[in-house]
């Protein structure tokens, strides 16, 4: 037992114990993450029931099975459940009703003992809208201009087929006036605001002759008169089709009896679950969850989709890293090669340290204060004066976020980079001096390759800190919807000024801030999963290029 001691052999075991209860709880935790939020994309199937409880009328409920609990005698007794024991058990479900214009909640608590049995009625349809959330109920009719064009009663499938092929027609269209409210009017105006700006440039300018002056100004009268005439333009065209779209709508019946009717344009996905077999659900989880990974949030974050997060989030990242990089290389050589090892190098790495361990809050309250109102607020007096008093660089932006978060991971950096020279050997550097290369040849062409891993490891713990923090954030440019990506087709394409989404914010924002918080909770989840796998390829990548350097210095080296 004692040579077993000796030997290590438990310590060897406890470390191989710690990995794997870490890898479990690693992997348990996104599993947990996964299983919550994907299955919000599966079509469900919707039960119809009665419901009564004592002393009150029948309820016919429709709806989606969310979860379901198990209530003890005492718990049930408060509820006002008769219970004959104490051993007696009650199960009760939460039953998404959605219908949240007709009832008020999309989610209600009903007890087991007071439902009826179960039923799959395969007419039900499940509607995603534009506002208001889902709607679970029965078709009832077509109408257009107001006129009932198809019954289901009367005609069965062929009112399904008449509303299927109104909705494709219509989603084109409502798909043409999303390009061009978002685009083609985006592009436009931002063409006006730039003539608007050259106008008041050519006011503020003593430098031109009245004939100049005239003769500009009647030119740019000239280009505005175009824009607003293609302005003009795209708002018949989209007016047109919001037109087109209004004359279509459908009759509902809510499980209540109630009839509800809905306007064709705020239809944005219907299906049939209890109707759709294996392989169409199979096919609508795929394309919900591409629609939710591709699409724009709606009603306040809780519905729709991520990929403006996903975007801010991502050119973030690369942003910060194209700015922490080189500056924490840097700082890493000069205090390693070039600083005179002393009292004030030991004072600086103590403070890089430090600076490690200062809250994430506390770096955005500086990039707020320096970044954006002093360095921000230079920028738009000395190139942007024309704008003021509506700011261009003095507000929170993508560029001013990313410089905070480089700020914040840049202790990572130069530490990483620090050991990677630390562990170059003495014999190669004197061996490159010794072939007469100088201190600075040595260190750029020899010393710095070889510790191109170690620079690449800092990179991937600054990424894996950067895309996940939230708080500074919060102060220096994320917002909870932008309406413009930070890239477009206007010049200069990149626009690093603007504010932007983020996941991690968004996951805040829907988990704690959302007037629906039961409608998005699995979206934080999915949301989560999301982050999680953004900041899994980012590492992924930035580790295949450290795995490349390293063979390939290695390779030189030997």
């Amino acid at each position: 037992m004692r040579d077993w001691f000796k030997r290590g052999t438990p310590w060897i075991w406890l470390n191989a114990g710690a990995v794997a209860v870490s890898l479990v709880m690693v992997f348990g935790l996104i599993g947990l993450i996964a299983f919550n939020g994907l299955q919000h994309f599966w079509p469900s199937s919707v039960v119809a029931f009665e419901y009564q409880e004592p002393g009150e009328d029948v309820q016919h409920v429709l709806g989606e099975v969310d979860a379901a609990d198990t209530l003890t005698a005492a718990a049930a007794r408060e509820r006002g459940f008769e219970v004959e024991d104490d051993e007696t058990l009650i199960t009760r479900y939460r039953i998404k009703r959605g219908n949240r214009d007709v009832d008020g909640r999309d989610f209600v608590w009903y007890a087991g003992p007071n439902m009826s049995e179960w039923r799959y009625p395969e007419d039900v349809v499940v509607i995603e809208r534009r506002q208001w959330g889902d709607f679970i109920g029965y078709l009832r009719d077509v109408r257009v201009d107001g006129e009932v064009v198809a019954e289901v009663q009367d005609r069965g499938d062929e009112a399904w087929a008449v509303f299927d092929e109104l909705y494709a027609e219509n989603r084109s269209r409502l798909d043409e006036i999303e390009h061009i409210e978002r685009v083609e009017i985006g592009a436009i105006n931002a063409q006006l605001e730039e003539v608007r700006l050259a106008e008041r440039r050519l006011e503020a300018d003593a430098t031109l002759s009245e004939e100049q002056r005239t003769e500009q100004a009647s030119a740019l009268a000239e280009e505005r008169e175009r824009w607003e005439e293609e302005y003009a333009e795209l708002e018949e065209r989209r007016d047109e089709l919001i037109d087109e779209v209004a004359r279509y709508a459908i009759g509902l019946e809510t499980a209540a009896g109630e009839q509800v009717v809905i306007a064709m344009g705020d239809v944005v996905k219907p299906w049939r679950p209890n109707a759709m077999s294996t392989w169409e659900k199979m096919a609508f989880y795929v394309g919900d969850f591409w629609d939710f990974v591709s699409g724009y949030p709606r009603e306040a974050n809780t519905e729709g989709g991520i990929m403006p997060a996903i975007f801010g989030t991502v050119l973030m990242t690369m942003v910060m890293a194209v700015f922490v990089t080189p500056f924490g290389v840097l700082a890493a050589i000069y205090l390693r090669e070039y600083a005179k090892q002393g009292p004030i190098t030991r004072m600086i790495r103590i403070s890089v340290n430090n600076l490690a361990g200062v809250p994430s809050i506390v770096f955005g309250v500086f990039g707020l204060g320096f970044f954006v109102y002093f360095v921000g607020g230079g920028v738009d007096q000395m190139f942007f004066s024309e704008r003021l008093p509506s700011p261009t660089f003095g507000k929170g932006g993508i560029l001013w976020a990313s410089l905070t978060l480089a700020l914040l991971t840049l202790p990572v950096v130069i530490v990483s980079t620090e050991e990677g020279l630390s562990r170059i050997p003495s014999d190669v550097r004197n061996g490159a001096l010794a072939l007469g290369a100088t201190k600075a040849e040595m260190l750029w062409r020899v010393v710095v390759p070889l510790a191109t891993p170690a620079m690449i490891t800092g990179l991937i713990l600054a990424v894996a800190r950067a895309a996940g923090e939230v708080a500074p954030l919060m102060l220096v440019g994320v917002v909870k919807l932008a309406l413009q990506l930070p890239v477009d087709g206007s010049f200069p394409f990149i626009h690093l000024e603007r504010s932007f989404m983020h996941l991690g914010f968004h996951i805040f924002d829907v988990g704690f801030q959302s007037p629906n918080v039961e409608a998005g909770r699995p979206l934080v989840y999915a949301t989560s999963l999301i982050l999680v796998l953004v900041i899994i390829v980012l590492n992924l990548t930035a580790i295949s290029i450290r795995n490349y350097l390293r063979e390939k210095y290695r390779a030189q080296s030997d």
